[in-house]
């Protein structure tokens, strides 16, 4: 009969018994009458059509009816029904008197009575009734009981025999159920029905303790099996129910319970010298192994051993004692997640810790957790004796700023014990994790040690003092932001001037008057930039001008050189920079500071001798330059050596990085909008150019920054390496500074690709996702890198035109359109664009179609001979319209203020390359708004690599990253998401 939903109805359960499958439950809606009672129309429900009904149902509903769905006999059968025989005959046939197949019954039973138990106990609040003959789903209505019952176990014993029964009590009143037809619905846990009421009951009671007594109102133990009864069945019964007994004793124990942490090694580690010569043990894999024990009176258990009670029997002649201990789960539970908030996560009672972390956890911890109780016992693995110190450990350090460095005085004290600061400082570098003390005790040094002063204790040096053979420790000042990061932190003391104190924030640093050489004025940050490479100048530290392009990293540096013609006459400076740069450079040093005597030591007919340059207050040359006359430049002492565009050198095993470390000068400055291009050991190669040991040797930046940062996304990593370069890095940009500067608008144009050029890109996708899948397969294959970038770098030029990798192909591309028709709109009204593009390939096409159309443009690419004169075509012939440049090859050293227009015609791994060439026309001396567009292919890789990039560069902010680290950043997920 049907159910209309829109008319007032409610769901119901019912009860009914299967032939084979025991006592199962249906859903039912069923409709109300005019008064609100259930009507005769009903409605089976299954979860299919539940939804029809949603008005009635909640969340439990749905469990429920989805549990009862799966109670229906084709269910059950379906993973056993191989022959695909009909549910009623499949079971008949296995449930045969004559040849039953016992181990699938056994099977099934239990499926149904543990689906029986989740319904049981989903049915609370519901309406539950127990079907007639007739089908009806309402015939008698069954009371579910809130509370759990209560059984208790009576025995009496008495000189020949045991009786046994239980009784049943709810809210403290004996049910009455025996021999009334009350039957079990479930086993494990029991459910019973009972005078039309559903029990269930406490401690989790099996119903085949209670089946027995439903037709028997006692079982009689004999005296001969009395004793294997007892010890199997009421052993089990005292200590997990409550039992009644006359004839023999329980005795319970209710003592309050204490914790006890015990810890041994687990693995021997091998021993060298000792602090005083002796034994000295050097860890590879040794841990400690802690087991959590709870003490109860004389009984002690395991943590993981969960039972709540516990009895043993005792048997004396002819009487028997059982010993009960009642635990207290809120205790042992609470004292399991204090150790877990303080580090120690106990599983299966155990916890196993590297022994430097154990100790540092023991020395932490160990005398608040006695205080609130816990007993802490040590235990020796094997028969050696190894008695560990387990105590305060602790280390003082102080900072006190000397002229050029900081003097290191440290105290070490283990207990009442004091160790030498400098062999300590040794086994912390050399990873040495225990030693002797003089009583005997191991010490072991804790974890903590290693990670906060790890860093700090390889940079310091060995000083001896003039006329004496005491050496002592120091630390070169420009590990300030470290030793001002530990003192933050509370675990050194560092005295520092006001002034050297200035330098965490360039902010407050004095202002600085310009030279009299200098002819211009310096924007208010320009003079705050002036301010900081004085200051800097004055501490001898080496700095990093990072500001974004254009804000005149150039003009502050003249600045700086004007200075110091007025303050060391006589000394000569040293400019390096990419060829491309250097006019540029003689032009400003014109304009700025034109008494400084300038030398451009470049050309083929440049003279090879270094005594030259004394004449000379500044030295021009390019990186190409300086790698081949090194011998020549490194024989004359400079006072400044300064190096623009100075990512040229972040590959720190080049022949040019290592060229520009072999340069002797007094003071050392990089110039450059991109610190970090490829990696972050970018980074390393020019800090350690201006501040050599900074940042450690390569081996250690590697393992203290590199890895964790660019394989781990280590943020705490990230943190500490922008704190210990942030002193020797100005870097402004210009949203922050640069407020006179023109409106910047950059869109997004998103183009669709050609019917045909869908074709070939999608061909391309399928053939190397295919390979690429069958790569990563293969275990050990190291070129899964490498094809995957061939293919990104294959699909991202199909993206912009198919010709780029076929240059058979005569189809259009829908992106060459668009920018074709971008160009022709943006000229004809007379407003001048840079193009740009990673590919020059993609350039030419664009040329190809401008030379058709009898457009003048500019060109430059890394093969362009007369740079300079396309420049000043572009900047000053209203004709030229157009600047057609290679990203790589014109994205620093332009000043293209004539352009209000950039277009970008391919999306670059960095971010940062694209804004590099963006500021050719956004910079100062722009007087008009700068509109960018970015063309996207849609739904090609382009878009997908634009998303991934917002998500990966999130992690670093300045840590930017190009094809290498960017591959290495991809997860399978994230590859198969941008060749999906």
């Amino acid at each position: 009969m049907k159910v209309s939903a829109e008319a007032p109805h409610q769901l119901i359960y019912s009860l009914f018994e299967h032939e084979y499958l025991g006592l199962l439950f249906e859903s039912f809606v069923v409709q109300l009458n005019e008064k609100g009672k259930l009507s005769f129309a009903y409605q089976n429900i299954s979860y299919k059509n539940a939804h029809e009904f949603a008005a009635s149902c909640d969340e439990a509903d749905y469990k429920l009816i989805r549990l009862m769905d799966s109670m229906q006999q084709e269910e059950v059968v379906k993973p056993f029904n191989k022959k695909k025989l009909k549910p009623k005959e499949f079971l008949r046939k296995i449930f045969d008197p004559q040849a039953p197949n016992q181990q699938l019954i056994d099977l099934i039973r239990q499926n149904m009575d543990t689906k029986r138990a989740q319904i049981l106990e989903l049915l609370r609040n519901k309406r539950l009734f127990v079907m007639g003959s007739d089908g009806n789903p309402t015939w008698k209505e069954i009371e579910i009981l809130p509370k759990r019952a209560q059984v208790l176990f009576h025995f009496m014993r008495n000189e020949e025999v045991t009786h046994y029964w239980p009784t049943i009590k709810y809210q403290g009143e004996l049910v009455n159920w025996q021999f009334n037809s009350s039957y079990l619905i479930c086993h494990d846990p029991a459910w019973m029905i009972a005078e039309d009421k559903l029990y269930s009951f406490k401690k989790g009671v099996d119903g085949y303790k209670l089946k027995p007594f439903f037709s028997k109102k006692r079982i009689i133990v004999k005296k001969a099996v009395e004793e294997v009864y007892y010890k199997k069945f009421i052993t089990q019964l005292v200590s997990s129910f409550d039992v009644h007994a006359e004839g023999f004793d329980i005795i319970v124990e209710r003592s309050k319970p204490q914790g006890i942490l015990t810890f041994m090694d687990f693995a021997e580690g091998k021993m060298a010298q000792d602090l005083f010569g002796n034994k000295l043990a050097v860890e590879e894999e040794s841990k400690i192994v802690f087991t959590l024990h709870f003490q109860y009176g004389s009984y002690r258990f395991r943590a993981d051993n969960r039972v709540l009670s516990n009895a043993e029997l005792e048997k004396i002649g002819d009487e028997y004692t059982f010993y009960k201990v009642v635990r207290d789960p809120d205790f042992e539970n609470q004292l399991l997640e204090r150790l877990k908030s303080l580090g120690l996560h106990i599983q299966s009672s155990k916890a196993v810790m590297k022994k430097t972390e154990a100790f540092d956890w023991l020395n932490r911890f160990k005398t608040t957790l006695e205080e609130e109780g816990l007993q802490f016992v040590q235990r020796q693995a094997g028969e050696k004796e190894k008695r560990y110190f387990v105590g305060h450990a602790k280390i003082n350090i102080r900072l006190a700023e000397n002229i050029d460095w900081f003097d290191v005085h440290a105290v070490v004290k283990f207990g009442e014990h004091e160790i030498p600061f400098h062999k300590i400082r040794k086994y912390l570098i050399k990873g040495v994790t225990e030693f002797e003390l003089p009583n005997g005790e191991i010490a072991v040094i804790p974890r903590s040690w290693f990670v906060d002063y790890g860093e700090i204790f390889s940079f310091l040096e060995e000083e001896t003092q003039p006329d004496s053979t005491t050496t002592s420790l120091i630390l070169k000042k420009h590990h300030i932001a470290l030793a001002q990061e530990l003192n933050e932190n509370k675990l050194l003391k560092v005295s520092l001037s006001d002034k050297l104190r200035k330098l965490q924030d360039f902010t407050q640093i004095e202002d600085y008057p310009l030279s009299t050489y200098f002819k211009g004025k310096l924007r208010p940050y320009q003079q705050a930039g002036y301010n900081w490479l004085r200051f800097l100048n004055e501490y001898s530290f080496g700095g990093c001008l990072a500001d974004d392009m254009g804000l005149g990293k150039t003009v502050q540096t003249l600045a700086l050189l004007a200075h110091r013609k007025e303050a060391a006459e006589g000394t000569t400076s040293l400019l390096i920079m990419p060829t491309s740069l250097i006019y540029n450079w003689e032009v400003e040093a014109k304009k700025f500071t034109p008494k400084l005597k300038v030398l451009v030591y470049a050309g083929t007919h440049r003279i090879k001798r270094a005594a030259q340059f004394s004449a000379y207050d500044v030295v021009l040359t390019s990186y190409g330059i300086t790698r081949i006359d090194i011998e020549i430049l490194k024989s004359f002492y400079f006072d400044y050596i300064i190096l623009d565009e100075s990512q040229a050198i972040k590959n720190p095993g080049s022949r040019i990085a290592k060229a520009v470390n072999e340069l002797h000068c007094n003071h050392r400055l990089i110039l450059t909008g991109t610190p970090v291009e490829n990696g972050t050991m970018d980074l390393w190669s020019q800090m350690n150019f201006i501040n050599p040991g900074l940042l450690g040797n390569q081996n250690s930046f590697k393992k203290q920054f590199l890895l964790p940062i660019e394989k781990q996304a280590d943020t705490d990593k990230i943190v500490k390496l922008h704190a210990t370069i942030k002193p020797f890095i100005l870097r402004r940009l210009k949203t922050q500074v640069a407020t006179d500067l023109p409106e910047k608008v950059i869109n997004v144009r998103y183009s669709s690709m050609t019917a045909e050029q869908e074709k070939v890109y999608e061909e391309v996708k399928s053939r190397y996702r295919e390979k690429i899948a069958q790569e990563f397969s293969i275990s050990g294959l190291r070129n899964q890198q490498f094809t995957l970038l061939r293919g990104l770098t294959q699909l991202r030029q199909l993206a912009n035109h198919p010709r780029l990798v076929d240059k058979g192909y005569t189809g259009d591309s829908g992106k060459l359109e668009d920018v074709i028709h971008m160009l022709d709109a943006t000229a004809s009204e007379g407003h001048k664009v840079l193009v740009f593009s990673q590919f020059v390939r993609h350039l030419a096409i664009i040329r190809e179609y401008l030379e058709e159309k009898g457009m003048p443009y500019a060109y430059l690419d890394g093969t362009t001979k007369d740079r300079r004169e396309q420049v000043t075509k572009f900047q000053e012939d209203k004709e030229v319209k157009v600047f057609l440049i290679s990203l790589k090859a014109g994205g620093v050293g332009l000043n293209l203020t004539a352009a209000e227009y950039v277009f970008l015609l391919d999306p670059w791994w960095n971010p940062a390359v694209e804004a590099q060439a963006i500021d050719r026309a956004h910079r100062i001396g722009q007087e008009n708004k700068v509109i960018i567009y970015k063309f996207i292919s849609k739904e090609t890789v382009e878009e997908k690599i634009m998303a991934l990039q917002e998500r990966k560069l999130a992690l670093a902010g300045g840590l930017i990253s190009t094809e290498e680290s960017f591959m290495k950043s991809l997860s399978k997920e994230d590859i198969d998401a941008l060749l999906d």
